[in-house]
């Protein structure tokens, strides 16, 4: 699907100047001049790196790259000068988009080998700042590009070794720092491999992945790590005999089969918890007889983010390990308009028994979801379940097109994982779930409606998946912003993101 590059990614120790590579790769905090290795360099330059950057105004603002000649006064043919704007301002996230930068620069001036200088920004951080650096560098060269027929996509890259100098005084590092260099390299590539790996499904065309080709995948991704991952497939028919009549709704006005996919992880030793992952797998979204427009129509591929999310995660899962029972699940149809679908005034009954009056077609997510919720409560009975899923244009109207919005009333459970996610570099923020707001979702005909009134909407939407959360510890992660991009960033091109995979694989695969 992607176009995929494997990166040699080592350690370098030694006087930094001394590197013998095609590019020598700092990163400067806005004013340059002010940086120990940017004077460094420049001092045997003769001052010319600091003259060309006042020449091409180039003041440390994040995005900024420079790249010089050394002329063989450096070891190294080129150096190369990343923006990362206000240190105050640089976070986790940050350091993706520097090594995707530097990575982008490497490949544009046909640099094979690149010598990156690790910011030193204090802390306990090295570790992380190391794998959040290979997954820049992973995730800042993927491009989807199966349906271009040109020759400029096909051109390889020609970045093929990336070194990391960990520390800027060239001191060599213990066998345990070694280590967890290594460690922190692997978990890298598995995660971004993850990520770009979602960014392929959601890519595709939604006449390529179907429910049916979303849970083929889920299967290879079991038959790849068979003895520790497994997958079970429910049909239409099996779906029916357990009383999903929500998310079969959805689907009913397909020609497409819905799939009901569950991935099981079981370690070697007894699981120390049992946590149940949920992605929203609608892999086209019209509205339904809430038909959208067709503008809002064309990027509705998208729609199964969360369930391309949590599949994919399970493959970084099951190659890192984890100490806990995990499962994925996504629910996955398309929703269509046809004589069979489900119209408005409907009134359809859950898994769990709740009737739902149906006001919108067009919020179908939260239908799917809630059979989903019911069965991981009632079939696998986890100790923490959270859900994912493109759920609502208000979330991106209260936190903007990068910020995914959480909802949960388990205070240690939401802490927990928000923490993870400020570890991992993705943006989330936490939102309330309003009681009053409940009100809304009240009907004359049934046990309650699918959707309330326009304020609240993200909000009224947390709630309906909670009636089904019932007692067991839930989060909700709404993705409907970060899912894709059309204002792509160095680590991230325009398209689907693999948003919130690294936060299910961290969480997944670190104690707490």
């Amino acid at each position: 699907m992607s176009s995929a590059t494997t990166f040699e990614v080592t350690q370098l120790t030694g006087p930094i100047l001394q590197a013998n590579v095609d590019a020598l790769a700092i990163t400067t905090f806005g004013e340059p001049g002010k940086d120990p290795v940017f004077k460094m360099a420049d001092q045997a330059l003769g001052g010319h790196l600091a003259e060309v950057a006042k020449h091409e105004s180039f003041e440390g603002k994040s995005g900024q790259v420079l790249s010089i000649y050394t002329h063989g006064k450096l070891a190294a043919k080129r150096v190369l000068v990343v923006g990362a704007g206000p240190r105050g301002d640089f976070a986790n996230a940050s350091i993706r988009d520097v090594a995707a930068a530097v990575a982008q620069a490497a490949n544009k001036i046909n640099a094979a080998t690149v010598g990156f200088v690790l910011p030193q920004l204090g802390g306990n951080r090295e570790a992380i700042l190391v794998q959040l650096a290979v997954e820049g560098l992973n995730e800042g060269t993927y491009k989807f590009g199966r349906y271009l027929t040109g020759d400029d996509h096909k051109k390889p890259q020609s970045l093929k070794s990336f070194g990391i100098f960990t520390d800027t005084k060239g001191k060599k590092p213990s066998a345990a720092q070694a280590r967890a260099f290594q460690t922190a390299v692997t978990r890298g590539n598995v995660v971004a491999a993850a990520v770009n790996h979602a960014r392929d499904l959601i890519n595709e065309p939604a006449a390529v992945i179907t429910p049916v080709a979303l849970a083929a995948d889920a299967q290879a991704i079991a038959k790849k790590h068979k003895g520790s991952l497994s997958v079970t497939v429910l049909t239409p028919k099996q779906c029916q005999e357990l009383g999903m009549g929500m998310f079969l709704a959805v689907g009913q006005g397909s020609d497409q089969e819905p799939r009901f996919i569950h991935l099981t992880y079981k370690p070697s030793k007894k699981p120390k918890k049992k946590i149940c992952f949920i992605g929203k797998g609608v892999t086209f979204d019209s509205g339904g007889y809430s038909l959208k427009p067709s503008n809002a129509m064309e990027d509705m591929k998208i729609d199964m983010s969360g369930g391309a999310a949590v599949i994919s995660a399970m493959d970084a899962i099951a190659t890192l390990g984890s100490e806990y029972e995990v499962h994925a699940i996504c629910a996955a149809c398309e929703n269509l308009v046809s004589g069979r679908a489900y119209k408005l005034g409907d009134v359809l009954q859950s898994m769990d028994g709740t009737t739902v009056e149906i006001n919108n077609t067009d919020a179908e997510g939260r239908l799917t979801l809630g059979d989903a919720i019911t069965y991981a409560r009632t079939k696998i009975q986890p100790d923490e379940m959270f859900d994912f899923a493109t759920l609502t244009g208000a979330c991106m109207v209260a936190l903007g097109p990068y910020t995914a919005g959480v909802f949960s009333d388990n205070e240690g459970l939401v802490r927990g994982w928000l923490n993870t996610a400020d570890r991992t570099g993705e943006d989330m923020w936490r939102m309330p779930l309003t009681g009053r707001l409940r009100e809304q979702l009240k009907s004359p005909i049934a046990d309650m409606r699918n959707t309330g009134d326009r304020y609240g909407g993200a909000i009224t939407a947390g709630l309906f998946l909670k009636t089904f959360a019932k007692d067991t510890p839930w989060v909700h992660v709404d993705i409907a912003g970060p899912a894709s991009t059309s204002t792509p960033r160095p680590s991230q091109p325009k398209g689907g993101t693999g948003f919130a995979v690294a936060t299910i694989v961290e969480y997944a695969t670190s104690k707490h």
